[in-house]
């Protein structure tokens, strides 16, 4: 391998698990050198069987590297592959990356005794070490999403670093959280040029200053006080914005289902799920906020009694949080039933009636079994949902590659509703910032039909609101 210290470019060692993150890893690296040593390519092999998204993100990479190195001799191999520079996170079209190195020869071993070199992390790791060795005019940065990869990096003098380029946002602090306080001084900066009107029953504003170029549409605008205020932003432009004041959930006049809004942003939540011109909706919170029971109330409501949709799919990741329990038998419905525990506790709430009794409960149940399907995941690619209202519960353990293969699957007039909260993550490799749930949060807000809520306020029960807090 020829060195290119002067030209400032580093040299970076791809460790396995990059790959079955994301694909297209090899082309995100700008101007610098890649290296993928040996045992790389062997486990890429030994993964690359079955229909889980590891496997199928494996020959993604194989057949990425199989283009690169055709038409490739020996001695181009050793020189190093060009490398295409990204094209809009596809597969790159056009030239100006580094170069890709292949292990094409033994290096020496140069790791402590305490760590066996038969074992593939160790091996890579061996690998960084001769490399560094070897051209120590070059900044050799070891690439995993393994975190104790990285600690054992650091012990034995090797830079590593974690793969940094499928993260959406640098803190998760920055996530749009779907509403906005407004000022106290707002009228008196914003009304000037005011028009109002109303229309089918509902007031609009259109407003102008300088605020409104910091909004995104269906975003929730609120002011306490003497004089409340509580809109979503309709329609959006750098000089002026259409407010429509929301509909108040929060009456006990006003329910869904039976089901009204206890705080500010589940009456946001649910105008957003009321509202047949949003399409895409998400929800993010703690346990307890109500993400959940908003979401099956509003999808019940439309479903039976406006007949907006046809029927309710729900569907989630099947990740668990303790020891799998292993096969389950029965068909597809039967076997995601146990997943779907948030599913049942919230019909029972949303059907507790003690009017029609036993008989009235139990016609009403076998009415819902009838209009919600649950459906898994693994089964979904090449699907199209047609007038179906979508809940896809445990979004957060979704990659971002996962979740464009779900929303993709909507037909004309499907809803799709995604919940989750991102500080409880199952899914390996996967943090806040990577999360499937952050990626659409931060690329659908400026779309006009999506819409996006971050609940704030637990209203399950004094314990697990004293838990939250505590524990």
């Amino acid at each position: 391998m020829t060195g290119r210290g002067s030209s400032g470019t580093r040299l970076f060692v791809l460790d396995t698990n990059v790959l079955m993150h994301d694909p297209t890893a090899i082309f995100r690296f700008q101007e610098h050198d890649l290296y993928l040593p040996m045992a790389v390519l062997e486990e890429l092999d030994a993964a690359k069987k079955g229909l889980s998204e590891v496997a199928r993100n494996v020959r993604q990479a194989s057949r990425f590297l199989d283009d690169l190195l055709r038409d490739v001799d020996k001695r181009g191999i050793d020189r190093g592959i060009p490398l295409p520079a990204p094209s809009n996170g596809a597969a790159p079209q056009a030239p100006g990356g580094g170069r890709l190195f292949f292990q094409t020869r033994a290096l020496p071993t140069l790791l402590p005794e305490g760590l066996p070199g038969n074992r593939p992390d160790n091996t890579i790791l061996g690998t960084a070490l001769a490399l560094q060795k070897d051209h120590p005019e070059r900044r050799v940065t070891l690439v995993s999403k393994d975190i104790n990869l990285r600690i054992k990096a650091a012990v034995v003098g090797v830079h590593a670093e974690d793969y940094y380029e499928d993260r959406v946002l640098d803190d998760v602090g920055l996530l749009y959280s779907g509403t906005a306080a407004l000022p106290a001084d707002f009228w008196e900066r914003h009304g000037r040029e005011m028009e109002s009107w109303q229309e089918e029953g509902r007031t609009f504003y259109r407003v102008r200053g300088p605020l409104v170029a910091s909004w995104h549409c269906s975003q929730g605008l609120y002011m306490d006080g003497d004089r409340p205020f509580e809109a979503l932003v309709r329609e959006h432009d750098a000089n002026s914005a259409v407010l429509e004041l929301v509909y108040d959930y929060r009456s006990p006049r006003h329910t869904v289902w039976g089901i009204h809004a206890r705080n500010r942003e589940q009456n946001f939540a649910l105008n957003l799920l009321m509202d047949p011109a949003i399409d895409f909706v998400t929800l993010l919170g703690a346990a307890g906020t109500g993400k959940t029971l908003l979401a099956l109330a509003a999808g019940l409501t439309q479903a039976l009694e406006d007949n907006r949709y046809r029927e309710i799919i729900m569907t989630r990741v099947t990740v668990p949080v303790g020891g799998d329990i292993g096969f389950l038998p029965g068909t597809e419905e039967e076997k995601m039933t146990p997943w779907m525990g948030a599913l049942m506790d919230n019909l029972e709430v949303l059907t507790k009636s003690d009017v029609a009794g036993d008989w009235g409960r139990a016609a009403t149940n076998d009415l819902l079994r009838n209009r919600i399907k649950i459906r898994s995941v693994s089964f979904m690619r090449g699907r199209t949902f047609l007038n179906k209202y979508v809940i896809v519960d445990e979004a957060q353990n979704l990659t971002s590659k996962q979740m464009k293969t779900l929303i993709t699957r909507a037909g004309p007039g499907t809803k799709f509703v995604c919940i989750g909260n991102i500080a409880q993550i199952d899914t390996p490799y996967l943090t806040e910032t990577t999360s499937g749930l952050t990626y659409v949060v931060d690329r659908f807000k400026g779309w006009p039909h999506s819409g996006h809520i971050t609940l704030l306020r637990g209203e399950r029960s004094r314990l697990a609101d004293y838990a939250s807090e505590a524990l």
